[in-house]
């Protein structure tokens, strides 16, 4: 290995964190509702820091620390997040509102890069005609959009 291995755990935690926040920082809908550019991000993005996670080191060893720490991490991430509601707020955000009796939250939409015609393709697959049959729909943590329908 050309660089210690506590050096590569520090660059793959260190990585893998900068990740999460710039990932939290684009949104939920970059997470649950991923377009081929979307995917063509993601792939570019990881050849984009590899080289900053192993340190030119391309050794089976490296790749295999690599592995284990990003694994680990995301292990103990989700370990935080399922014992802290706060950390779980932190992390993972809030539901937010993006439709509730007969108001569009344009704000909300624009924030989420949500357009009203996303909102009325969600609303359709949850097998509603459109905004008039459903009380409200909600952008999850993952990404989805729920579609809570009226009472009758």
């Amino acid at each position: 290995m050309s660089i210690h291995w506590w050096e590569l755990i520090g660059r793959g935690l260190l990585i893998y964190f900068f990740l999460i926040l710039l990932l939290r920082a684009t949104g939920k809908r970059q997470i649950g509702q991923m377009s081929p550019f979307d995917l063509v991000l993601l792939m570019v993005l990881s050849n984009a820091v590899q080289n900053s996670m192993n340190g030119g080191d391309n050794s089976v060893t490296a790749g295999v620390i690599l592995a284990v720490t990003l694994v680990a991490a995301n292990w103990i991430v989700g370990r935080i997040t399922t014992s802290s509601k706060t950390m779980e707020q932190l992390i993972e955000g809030n539901p937010q509102v993006l439709f509730h009796n007969g108001k569009v939250y344009e704000n909300v939409l624009a924030d989420a890069q949500i357009t009203r015609q996303e909102l009325i393709a969600a609303v359709h697959k949850a097998g509603h005609a459109d905004l008039n049959a459903i009380r409200a729909a909600i952008l999850e943590n993952d990404g989805t959009i729920s579609v809570i329908p009226k009472q009758h």
